[in-house]
């Protein structure tokens, strides 16, 4: 997996890091839950929101609190997101993702049902599952060219989300940003105004022996700096493929 968060630049982040309940994961220091993390007993999650600025309401629940609460947990994927599915109203527009080594589900608050997704190459963004969003199509098409050609060193991993290229002005979506706010939220790696865009990039990795890596590099855009760090650590339990 390949992933970029997108953020406001003053809001306070800690690094990726192995958490008191025994998963690593990033922290929202605001709000206290993350946006992605995975457990070495075989539980993942990750989450994006899901961008509607025409939404004004606001929810006094977390959505960093989804992934966190599931990686604490001991529910299956399916009967964590019965329910969430039942408090759906109480978040903000989410994309969530939780798996836990065997299968994987999908469920958004922005439309119906569970989703159990097959073996296969999928793409998220702000939007739903697989909505065909320039800058999705080309994660996908990169990361299908890396895996065909079995390149996985997590630095050149990297390279499949960290294009710059905006979306045609007549194939930008309509969120309720600013036309030149979609623009510049159209790329891969974003900077918007110097004070929202990308604050990392994670790669992660699975080996078949259960090996784990995660491989994290933060943006400090406004100070032209950045910082990286490396976890390794062995599943619990793993399975021989």
């Amino acid at each position: 997996m390949v992933a970029n968060r997108d953020e406001f630049f003053e809001r306070p982040t800690e690094s990726l890091h192995k958490w008191e309940a025994g998963f690593y994961a990033g922290k929202d220091i605001r709000a206290g839950g993350t946006w992605l993390g995975i457990h070495p007993g075989g539980r993942f999650a990750t989450l994006t929101n899901f961008r509607d600025l025409r939404n004004k309401n606001k929810y006094e629940k977390s959505r960093g609190d989804l992934v966190k609460n599931f990686l604490e947990g001991k529910d299956h994927p399916k009967d964590y997101l019965e329910k969430i599915q039942s408090e759906k109203g109480e978040y903000d527009g989410f994309n969530l993702l939780v798996a836990d080594g065997d299968e994987l589900f999908y469920f958004s608050n922005k439309q119906e049902g569970i989703h159990r997704l097959d073996f296969g190459l999928y793409g998220l963004s702000n939007a739903l599952l697989e909505t065909p969003w320039r800058k999705l199509l080309e994660a996908k098409e990169k990361l299908a060219q890396k895996i065909e050609h079995r390149q996985f060193d997590p630095i050149g991993l990297r390279e499949v989300v960290l294009s710059r290229d905006f979306e045609s002005d007549d194939k930008l979506p309509s969120t309720g940003a600013t036309l030149e706010q979609e623009r510049l939220l159209s790329a891969q790696f974003i900077n918007v105004g110097n004070y929202y865009g990308t604050i990392n990039t994670t790669v992660l990795l699975w080996h078949h022996d259960g090996t784990v890596e995660m491989n994290e590099i933060r943006y400090f855009q406004a100070e032209n700096r950045s910082e990286e760090k490396a976890l390794h650590f062995q599943m619990l339990e793993h399975k021989q493929v």
